[in-house]
């Protein structure tokens, strides 16, 4: 039996939850979420938690999965979650305008970063960002995509990186002998 999958979702007394049919609707101080359970699975609330039963063995493969988006959903709508990012290199800076970041990351242009919708971006010292959002997969695919703008380079440490991310320098060229 998966462990993950039998560990409760405890729901705090600020956070509603709808259950109809394989559609679980969470609502919270932060906002609302739609977690879709797959076949095979079905969710039960009992004394302010949340159960994720599953029919037979054959759908242990997701059991643990849906139990974690729903628990990942709950703690969005009363907490949030967030990302931050530094951006290290000279002349590397981000700007907020609007609904978009423009970021100067030593190309030859600047490049523009629509924001998706439920996310909040904070820009601080023109260097650091922090991405966040109710929705724990989009605030993190976010962040992976504004790192993929100008990854870490291992050879001179410039680019964008999550803040805590260690790399580790790479030697140039030995030269010849």
């Amino acid at each position: 039996m998966s462990r993950i999958g039998r560990k409760p979702v405890l729901v705090p007394p600020n956070v509603e939850v709808k259950i109809s049919g394989q559609a679980i609707q969470v609502k919270g101080p932060k906002g609302q979420l739609q977690v879709e359970v797959p076949q095979g699975l079905r969710v039960e609330k009992e004394d302010g938690q949340l159960m994720v039963l599953r029919e037979d063995d054959s759908y242990a493969a997701v059991h643990g999965l849906a139990r974690s988006l729903l628990a990942n959903s709950v703690a969005g709508v009363t907490q949030g979650f967030q990302k931050e990012l530094e951006i290290v290199g000279i002349g590397y800076k981000a700007e907020l305008k609007g609904k978009s970041l423009i970021f100067h990351l030593g190309y030859s242009h600047p490049i523009e970063f629509l924001l998706p919708e439920g996310i909040q971006v904070a820009v601080e010292r023109q260097t650091r960002l922090s991405v966040s959002g109710i929705d724990k997969q989009k605030v993190g695919q976010v962040a992976a995509n504004i790192r993929a703008l100008r990854k870490p380079d291992p050879y001179k440490n410039k680019g964008i990186r999550y803040v805590g991310e260690v790399l580790e320098k790479k030697v140039g060229k030995a030269g010849a002998k």
